[in-house]
């Protein structure tokens, strides 16, 4: 419908065009402005946090090895029934995909994906290729039964037709301590081999004390800074900041130095007689090294928030709660400290998340008990290369964090977490 003006005609802008029209074209230059001006932070988010998360979360369920590289076995194990040893065209096509794969170097990844299912598998898979170059003619099942004695055994054909599927939940399993057994039943791992629940409940456990501390160190410490002359209160947000402008791996270092049994603190302890030269402190590579050191590290991310946020906070409201008779510590519970709950709901979110993604400083200064899953996720990432695994950790570390975001905001209200 046209625009009219009072006297029936079109409204037309100052070049001549209709009004309306001329509206919709700066509308859309605007929005295509506004585009183009958030497209490189689009573009930086899809690469360097979408993506990597969507691909962390295929490869915890990614499993095309044994049926990407041995699809005649993979075919022929369909029908088996996984109540006997399998029959000859099963092995028959065994030994096919085995000769393909020592011909093409690539049966060692089959190998290496059913060794995470059953240790061992690896050496007989590759052991085995090697022996079928030699196998000219069938039959093929007892020449393979004497290659390794595993072929005689019910569970490494299970374990092989398991694997046989695209993908896989024993990446999962396993980040729970959970496994399959012989029959394919799920259980729990052994006493002795549950490990990752220990280290989530560690890591949270963590997260949660050195979120703690950071707010008894952090809330006096943002009070002088929204209280003091700002002479004053500026020189302390540069020691406040000071951290920032250090190396990560300097500060931990440091903290090294200071911990250990020979260290600055010990030394510090013994020269004024609160323990005896024989019994220093162990500080480090232990839990209470970790806390210490994530604290020092962490604690700035809890006082900027505060800050802020006292920055904001009137002077009246205490001296009206003063004049109308509360004592200052009444007044202070009672009319301040509500006021600064936003500002402590924001730098306990960014500390407890920060906290558990840490693995830098734990690993330098944890030792044994101060290690955290994140530890684990780096190790099968570099050195086990088993990305499967460190994809479920990941991928269940991710969505447990998202757990407790959901539910601090229906608790708490993320509207109610602001910056200042």
């Amino acid at each position: 419908m046209a625009d009219v003006n009072t006297g029936g005609g079109v409204v037309l802008a100052a070049d001549g065009t209709p009004l309306k029209a001329s509206l919709n074209r700066a509308m859309r230059k605007n929005r295509l402005r506004a585009i183009l001006l958030v497209a490189p932070l689009f573009v930086f988010i899809l690469f360097s946090f979408l993506i990597p998360i969507f691909d962390m979360t295929m490869r915890s369920v990614d499993n095309w090895q044994v049926g990407g590289l041995m699809p005649k076995t993979t075919a022929a194990l369909a029908d088996w029934d996984g109540k006997a040893i399998p029959d000859e065209p099963v092995f028959a096509a065994l030994v096919q995909d085995l000769q393909a794969g020592a011909k093409s170097r690539e049966i060692g990844k089959v190998g290496t994906r059913l060794n995470y299912e059953k240790s061992g598998m690896r050496s007989m898979i590759t052991g085995s290729a090697r022996k079928s170059t030699k196998l000219k003619e069938g039959p093929y099942k007892e020449k393979v039964l004497k290659m390794h004695k595993k072929w005689k055994d019910l569970e490494t054909w299970t374990v092989i037709k398991r694997n046989t599927s695209a993908y896989t939940a024993g990446y999962y399993l396993n980040a729970v301590d959970m496994k399959y057994d012989k029959s394919g039943d799920v259980i729990m791992q052994p006493e002795n081999r549950r490990i990752y629940g220990k280290l989530f409940l560690r890591t949270f456990a963590i997260s949660l004390a050195i979120t703690m501390i950071c707010i008894v160190l952090a809330y006096p410490i943002s009070y002088l800074l929204a209280t003091l002359p700002l002479r004053y209160s500026n020189l302390l947000m540069i020691f406040v900041l000071l951290p920032f402008w250090t190396s990560l791996l300097v500060r931990t270092t440091a903290w090294i130095a200071m911990l250990q049994s020979q260290g600055v603190l010990n030394d510090l302890f013994v020269f004024f007689g609160l323990v005896s030269d024989d019994n220093r402190l162990q500080l480090i590579h232990n839990l209470t090294g970790t806390i210490i050191a994530m604290t020092h590290i962490l604690l700035p991310f809890m006082v900027l928030p505060l800050y802020s946020v006292m920055k904001t906070i009137p002077p009246s409201y205490m001296r009206a709660a003063l004049s109308l008779g509360a004592n200052p510590v009444v007044a202070y519970v009672r009319v301040y400290m509500p006021q600064t709950l936003s500002g402590i709901g924001a730098g306990s979110i960014l500390v407890f998340i920060l906290s558990i993604g840490y693995y830098i400083t734990p690993a330098l200064v944890g030792g044994t008990d101060g290690t955290l899953i994140s530890n684990q996720i780096a190790y099968h990432m570099q050195s086990s290369l088993n990305w499967g695994l460190a994809g479920a950790l990941g991928a269940l570390l991710l969505a447990s964090v998202l757990a407790l975001y959901l539910l601090y905001n229906k608790l708490v209200g993320i509207d109610n977490m602001r910056l200042g």
